[in-house]
């Protein structure tokens, strides 16, 4: 009998997953893994592998049965180990379009926050100060202030749609670069431009081995005085040190983080207690509404992978996306 083992997941229930895979005649098993160790040993023999968080490494991939596909529930998939997958022979699926309008409200969210000061405001108050000028200043009006964005597919320019109405100039980099359909004017700018120029950067870029770190040290020098820095893609491409370094020197104005290099945010992270920082929990995906478009696509994947069916959002560079049409 098939099987398919979910290796971790952070809902409440898994039925629709479960659902999916006994309609096609399959096993099921909800594990709780959190090493490489425990998650091989999990989906040793199974035929579709569900992941969330663990890590799905070369081990596990060599233990799942011939022909077997892995599902990643969300939009990146670096916890998945690439190589092995196409070595192996395995498909891979993940989810990249489930909350697009999650992370772009969030993102937006964050940005306008930075921008006007709202939060040291709110600290001010509650200090028992009443000084908003002295405390938001410098502020700059929205129409004299660009907002750049690093990487520019399609979170980002639903960020940029949520953004245009404020009068915001909107500038990107993207070796990619499209021009989002009907969407607001955005000026394609170098890489160096785009630091020199952004007065709040949004980070969308995947981390590639040329993007983790990318806003290190180096490009932290070249951004404006009291720029912002908002990053809802991935934790690895930033140095954190550097930016609580440049945070804490007052070089950059303040920062919006929701993903980080560790999850959770160790507690020693010299982020915690960076000036002018707002931390969220890697939340910017979630709504009630995204978790529900989230586990039901995995279900529809399950029952493809079961069935023989090609998979509908191939992981890029997999065997997977090269066949599958």
């Amino acid at each position: 009998m098939k099987r398919v083992v979910v290796t971790d997941a952070t809902f409440p229930d898994l039925a629709r997953e479960e659902e999916a895979a006994r309609a096609a005649g399959a096993e099921f098993r909800r594990a709780d893994c959190r090493t490489a160790e425990e998650v091989a040993e999990a989906v040793r023999g199974a035929d579709v592998a569900v992941v969330q968080f663990a890590p799905l490494t070369r081990a596990a991939i060599a233990a799942l049965r011939p022909g077997a596909t892995a599902i990643r529930y969300g939009v990146g998939y670096n916890n998945f180990d690439l190589r092995a997958l196409d070595e192996h022979g395995v498909r891979a699926a993940y989810v990249p379009d489930y909350c697009t309008a999650e992370v772009a409200d969030h993102t937006a969210a964050a940005v306008l926050a930075l921008l006007r000061r709202l939060f040291p405001l709110d600290r001010s108050v509650r200090a028992g100060e009443w000084k908003a000028v002295a405390v938001a200043r410098p502020l700059p009006a929205f129409t004299a202030t660009t907002v750049g964005f690093l990487g520019f597919g399609r979170i980002a320019q639903e960020v940029a749609r949520r953004l245009a109405p404020f009068g915001f100039r909107l500038i990107a980099h993207d070796p990619l670069f499209r021009p989002a359909a009907g969407g607001p004017a955005v000026e394609p700018v170098s890489f160096a431009d785009l630091l020199a120029q952004s007065d709040a950067l949004s980070l969308h870029a995947p981390a590639t081995a040329d993007t983790v770190g990318i806003i290190g040290a180096a490009a932290l020098a070249r951004m404006k005085p009291g720029a912002m820095i908002v990053n809802s893609a991935r934790g690895d491409l930033i140095d954190e040190a550097a930016l609580a370094t440049a945070l804490n020197e007052g070089r950059i104005g303040g920062a919006a983080l929701d993903v980080f290099v560790s999850e959770p945010l160790p507690a020693g992270s010299p982020l915690r207690s960076a000036p002018n920082t707002i931390l969220t929990p890697h939340a910017a995906w979630y709504s009630e509404v995204a978790v529900a478009r989230l586990q039901g696509l995995v279900a529809e994947e399950i029952t493809r992978a079961l069935t023989g069916q090609p998979v509908r959002c191939a992981i890029p560079g997999t065997i997977a996306a090269r066949t599958d049409r």
